[in-house]
């Protein structure tokens, strides 16, 4: 039923059968959990509890079950990795046994190495993991597996990001991007949203006002903004009065403050101007698509069918924001929805020419 999509239905028939089990049965029960857990994973629906796959993990490992017990683990990763906990998923990572597990499973598990150390930007180590994934998935001969890794790989050779010039725009890869992060340039990042130079990482994602204010002074560095331009597109009016300014000088402040270490906000006569501490250049690197919902989207092209309650969990925000933005992009036609009231879904259509790795989101900053 569930490899037929029909995954409420399967998610019954598992639950049925752990209950008919006995007590003593406790293996057999630990392997339906299992399946539940993949089901969900599928379903996209991260309500149910961690510790009773962890649970039910011991007891497949207790009983001598070692593949089902990495299945188990492997489902825990995979949803750490859909949710952005890169942190913990690493944590799960090293604590992977994977040698001598079937093939398909070593391909699952190189697959989730792959996909951390591009989300984390380690490009190196992740074209190893495919290779690896590629040699066992040609040892498992299974096409979907086949036709996943091919699909990884090929997110390497594709645009992330896009280096935003005064006069246009050039596109960079994964790598490129890297070496952007790594070349010591004071690195407006709106792909994650905040302010990099080296190891030095600011966080603005959860400061909407103080990014587009960082953002503009960016875009046009080594000269300032004008305070009106400033007001415009960080209060989005256009008709400025006393109190916008003065809403100005305080989030200037804030920005000030936080972004010390990287760089320092200089008043000037019609405005403010960004000068880097240490690096040499200052490099705005922008999404391989525009608009504030590029990380909702991000999400939803996976081709699965999201509630707006796994969307909040992995975006970290409230469900009632996911919702206005769905609404919103229901409207411009970029996602639809399936089912109704609490079975309702949202899809968007798979986006192609790129790759969305830098837009997924990420508890764990960059390097």
């Amino acid at each position: 039923m569930a490899q037929l999509g029909e995954y409420p239905r399967a998610r019954e028939l598992l639950r049925r059968a752990v209950h008919g089990f006995g007590a003593h049965e406790e293996l057999a029960r630990a392997r339906c959990v299992v399946a539940e857990a993949e089901v969900a994973l599928a379903m996209r629906d991260f309500a149910g509890p961690p510790r009773s796959l962890t649970s039910a993990s011991d007891t497949l490992d207790a009983h001598g079950d070692r593949a089902n017990a990495l299945q188990a683990r492997l489902i825990a990763l995979r949803r750490l990795l859909l949710i952005g906990r890169l942190d913990e998923a690493a944590v799960a990572l090293a604590r992977l046994d994977a040698r001598g597990s079937p093939p398909s499973l070593a391909v699952v598990a190189e697959l989730a190495a792959a996909e951390l150390a591009l989300r984390s930007l380690r490009i190196g180590p992740a074209r190893d993991a495919l290779t690896r994934a590629h040699e066992a998935a040609d040892r498992a001969r299974v096409p979907a597996l086949l036709a996943e890794v091919a699909e990884a790989r090929a997110a390497l050779d594709r645009p992330a990001a896009r280096r935003l010039f005064p006069g246009g725009e050039l596109a960079l890869r994964l790598d490129e991007v890297a070496e952007l992060l790594n070349s010591g340039a004071l690195v407006l990042d709106a792909c994650r949203r905040g302010l990099r130079s080296g190891s030095k990482w600011l966080p603005l994602a959860r400061r909407p006002v103080l990014f587009v204010l960082a953002r503009a002074l960016a875009e046009a560095w080594p000269g300032d903004v004008d305070r009106q331009a400033l007001i415009a597109c960080a209060f989005r009016t256009r008709r400025p009065d006393e109190s916008h300014r003065a809403r100005l000088r305080v989030e200037m402040g804030r920005l000030r403050a936080l972004a010390a270490a990287l760089a320092r906000i200089e008043a000037t006569e019609r405005g403010f101007v960004l000068k880097p501490r240490r690096a040499r250049d200052v490099v705005v690197l922008a999404p391989p698509i525009d608009g504030d919902q590029a990380s909702l989207v991000a999400l939803l092209s996976d081709g699965a069918a999201w509630s707006t309650s796994a969307l909040a969990l992995a975006l970290g925000t409230s469900q009632r924001t996911v919702q206005r933005a769905l609404v919103a992009l229901e409207a411009d036609g970029r996602v639809r929805s399936i089912g109704k009231a609490r079975a309702r879904r949202w899809l968007s259509p798979p986006l192609t020419g790129f790759t969305t790795i830098l837009l997924l989101p990420a508890t764990l900053p960059l390097g």
